[in-house]
């Protein structure tokens, strides 16, 4: 994946606090004008979540910041907010501390992709590519058909007989679904494993922890929702069929060392230690959804090889 900077970016930010690095200390002009700046984003956030219900993913900020909101804000006033605040990011000479310079990096990228938002919002249609980077900051890899031709003859000799190749694969996949009376032993026990291996590479905070709840009617397999002060809901829809291997998918991508951990660091390193309220805030659509599927993807490579995943 083609990606800018803001990918070393936030694993930076995780990394270097959770190692605990010696960092020097922002000079107080800087750090006064970052904090106002960020308060300002994260109000700026709130509001375009009144005009959009899936901007806002998680929000454990003060809570008088959001119930200080009274209607929608035009989306010009927003625009220019925010493109106010990057001019003022921009006027900042560059901080000595390598925190203090990844974090203006940070709400000058986030703030970037916001006002793209807005601008799809009013109406603006983007090419995928564009829209992609506009938000996200990164652009997906291009393939040959070829590429996936060969996947797919793969698959052919590994999956004789009648019928189409997705209807022989569906008919191979039926006999791994687990079944629903035993969803949540299989999941409590995917998620116990994913937890221990995780404990060996990383420190988590104090009485972190999270609850399962099994729904339906939704359009995804599963999602965690952080809900702040290290505690995560992680729902499973049952109305899609759960395959053994998908157990430790889930566990790892929702759980553990995916959502939640990666929610809980930054909680514990960047807003609490700190006081990085702009971290209190996850808007779905920029550029951190990048880092926070991309690290959540890769969590089951971190606590099982594909050997023992098989």
């Amino acid at each position: 994946m083609k990606c800018a900077p803001l990918v070393a970016l936030l694993l930076s930010l995780v990394t270097v606090c959770t190692a605990n690095a010696v960092a020097l200390s922002p000079t107080p002009a800087t750090a006064t004008s970052l904090n106002k700046i960020a308060e300002a984003y994260v109000k700026l956030v709130l509001a375009l979540g009144q005009h959009d219900p899936d901007y806002v993913d998680a929000y454990y900020g003060p809570p008088e910041w959001k119930q200080q909101l009274q209607g929608k804000k035009p989306l010009d006033s927003l625009a220019l907010e925010a493109n106010r605040l990057r001019d003022q990011l921009a006027k900042i000479s560059t901080p000595a501390d390598e925190m203090e310079r990844l974090r203006l990096a940070y709400l000058t990228n986030q703030l970037s992709a916001f006002e793209a938002r807005v601008r799809i919002l009013k109406g603006e249609r983007l090419k995928f590519d564009e829209e992609s980077q506009a938000l996200y900051d990164a652009v997906a890899p291009r393939f040959l058909e070829t590429h996936f031709q060969e996947i797919l003859a793969k698959l052919e000799s590994k999956l004789p007989g009648e019928g189409t190749l997705l209807q022989r694969y569906e008919n191979w996949r039926r006999a791994f679904v687990i079944p629903k009376d035993k969803l949540d032993t299989v999941f409590q026990l995917a998620i116990k494993a994913c937890r221990e291996r995780t404990l060996a590479h990383i420190k988590l905070p104090p009485n972190e922890n999270f609850t399962v709840e099994y729904v339906t009617n939704k359009p995804w397999g599963g999602y965690n929702w952080y809900k702040g002060n290290y505690r995560s809901v992680i729902q499973v829809n049952t109305d899609l069929p759960v395959y053994i291997d998908r157990a430790i998918d889930l566990a790892a991508h929702e759980g553990y060392p995916g959502h939640h951990v990666y929610n809980a660091l930054l909680e514990k390193n960047l807003v609490r230690d700190r006081g990085w309220v702009e971290f209190s805030i996850y808007p779905l659509f920029s550029p951190q959804s990048l880092i926070a599927e991309g690290t959540a993807n890769f969590g089951r490579e971190v606590v099982f090889t594909k050997p023992e995943r098989l």
